[in-house]
């Protein structure tokens, strides 16, 4: 090899060691690049080696291609919060002063109606084409949704204002106008895609517009109503739960203000009551609206029961007739989309349970409205037995058909205290018909929940004992309460009384035999709940016979109880035993 070749290959061999330092730091230089760009270092990759870039003779050599340059990450805005705080802060101020413009400036006869209305219109028109304007702009779409939410708010209040205070126009003419405003802003705001621009719409007028109506007034409640109806079309396909809420609580609160006065007020206000009427229908088709876009179901259902709670109060308005049927529409409204659910989107089993409570709560309220204790006591409790049966492979059935029961109940012991069954009481005639009617129904209810409960195979046996041991306490009672009262009804608050008390001792022993009986019938791992029910009974009656009945009842009913029962726990054990014996001898020459 001549001087010439070895001075090429070690001019060669230093330009590879200086291509490899190259890569080396190119390399070091990514991973570094890496670890700032993501939230997690990564490790470097190690540096590529000399040999790993060294070309072999018979490789072909390929053009290096210069890698694409990896842009910065731009720094995350941590203070947006700032610029929204100051718009919402622009937004209420500007207002305030639109309504002092519009409404203290007419007290102070400062500027002539003519003017005050028509720099409000200018004002608010100025305002949505600056920020029309501003939206197209680079980082504006916080400040176009400010400045457009003002003018559309000016906008609304001007015109409530030429309808309340300068009676310019009539008022359905102004509601239809004010519904065009806030349908056309509210479009706004679904075309931006921006849930703010309605908050800002809707709050503020929430809080200025009884300044301008001097209170909470039926003009007022109708504004709200408009602007409500007005913004159902934006939630379609879109998941605004906030404003779904801004919604309720703008024609909500003013409805129940409204309905505290007419309380004191005592007038019946029919327009009123409609407005309650008008705003659950927005509220449920709102709520369903919102259900079928919206990620929060369980929100949306509670927020959607506020809506409604007008009508349950609807009943300060109007009469007790019409407002139990709004209330009675309401529960049935409510019921129907419940069973509907499976076919309604969005409608998941936590709206309708939900729902369903809200339903029970609007049917007791019906039936309490509509009727007086002694009627609503057995309302409820065949209320309670209805909902019991159908809804029996439903929880939350279940508890309302319990709960219907409790208050009926309640209802019922007001009518028939234990102070009735231990001293001989002369009830009228039509309070004795509610107790005998309430009584039986009492069995009923306590008999269907029970059982209703114990279908349930998820439901605990030992709740399910407890709950047969409470409805045959409740049942003995309402049994009792049943002979003595149509014992003092038939034969007067002596010999009727303690007839009546005979024939409730006999009724518990007459019970206590069906239980054993049919439980002799039954396999012997289904007999223990009837048996320890039967014989429970036949302890409360013989604690009733020596304890109640020997030192109350007097003469002849005295001894035809004692007589009666001991020949009939005679029969019954007799009879008892028989069964068993019955039975063995079938077990003994069939055995399986």
């Amino acid at each position: 090899m001549s001087e010439s070749d070895r001075v090429v290959i070690a001019r060669m061999s230093s330009d590879l060691a200086a291509i490899s330092a190259y890569v080396n730091r190119v390399s070091t230089d990514l991973a570094e690049l890496t670890c700032m760009l993501e939230p997690r270092p990564a490790p470097a990759p190690a540096p590529l080696p000399v040999a790993a870039v060294m070309p072999s003779p018979t490789a072909v050599a390929a053009p290096m291609v210069p890698a694409p340059a990896v842009p910065a990450a731009r720094p995350e805005r941590t203070e947006g919060w700032i610029g929204k705080a100051l718009a919402a802060a622009g937004v209420a101020v500007t207002l305030t002063g639109v309504v002092l413009l519009l409404v203290l400036a007419a007290q102070a006869g400062l500027l002539r109606p003519e003017f005050r209305v028509t720099a409000g219109a200018a004002l608010a028109a100025g305002l949505v084409v600056a920020g029309c304007w501003l939206h197209s702009r680079p980082g504006g779409r916080v400040g176009a949704v400010a400045l457009a939410a003002t003018g559309i708010a000016a906008a609304y209040m001007d015109v409530i204002a030429v309808t309340a205070i300068y009676a310019w126009v009539p008022a359905p003419v102004g509601l239809v106008l004010a519904g065009v405003i806030g349908g056309g802003g509210l479009v706004l705001a679904r075309r931006w895609n921006a849930e703010l621009l309605g908050l800002l719409v809707l709050v503020p007028l929430l809080v200025l517009a009884p300044v301008i109506t001097d209170g909470v007034t039926l003009l007022l409640i109708g504004f709200m109503l408009a602007l409500s109806a007005a913004a159902l079309p934006v939630q379609l396909g879109r998941d605004w739960p906030w404003l779904h809420a801004a919604r309720m609580v703008a024609v909500t609160l003013p409805l129940l203000v409204a309905l505290v006065g007419a309380a004191f007020d005592g007038r019946h206000q029919f327009p009123l009551a409609a407005a309650c009427g008008i705003a659950a229908v927005l509220a449920l088709t709102g709520g369903l609206m919102a259900l079928r876009w919206g990620a929060k179901p369980g929100a949306t259902a509670v927020l959607t029961a506020g809506g409604v709670l007008p009508v349950l109060c609807v009943s300060a308005a109007v009469d007790r007739v019409i407002a139990a049927l709004m209330v009675s529409a309401l529960a049935a409204g409510l019921v129907a989309i419940a069973a509907l659910g499976d076919r309604l989107p969005g409608v998941s089993p936590v709206v309708r349970q939900v729902w369903s409570v809200l339903a029970g709560v609007a049917a007791l309220i019906a039936v309490l409205v509509a009727f007086d204790g002694p009627v609503a006591g057995p309302v409820l409790l065949a209320m309670a037995s209805v909902i019991a049966v159908l809804g029996r492979r439903n929880l939350v059935a279940r508890w309302i058909a319990v709960g219907m029961a409790v208050i009926g109940g309640g209802f019922y012991l007001d009518s028939t205290g234990p102070g009735m069954l231990a001293e001989a009481t002369k009830l009228s005639a039509g309070l004795s018909v509610s107790v005998l009617i309430g009584s039986v129904l009492v069995v009923v209810a306590a008999a269907t929940i029970a059982w209703a409960w114990a279908g349930d195979t998820d439901t605990d046996r030992e709740v399910v004992r407890l709950v047969w041991a409470v409805a045959a306490v409740v049942a003995g009672y309402a049994v009792t309460a049943f002979t003595v009262t149509a014992g003092v009804v038939l034969g007067g608050t002596g010999a009727g009384f303690f007839g009546g008390h005979m024939a409730a001792t006999i009724c518990w022993i007459a019970l206590a035999a069906g239980l054993l009986g049919y439980a002799a019938r039954r396999p012997k791992a289904q007999r223990s709940l009837l048996i320890g029910g039967g014989m429970a009974v036949v302890a409360a009656a013989m604690a009733k016979l020596f304890l109640f009945d020997l030192g109350t009842l007097d003469g002849m009913f005295r001894v035809a109880v004692f007589i009666v029962v001991g020949l009939a726990l005679l029969g019954m054990g007799a009879g008892y035993a028989r069964l068993l014996s019955q039975q063995d001898e079938q077990a003994e020459s069939h055995p399986v």
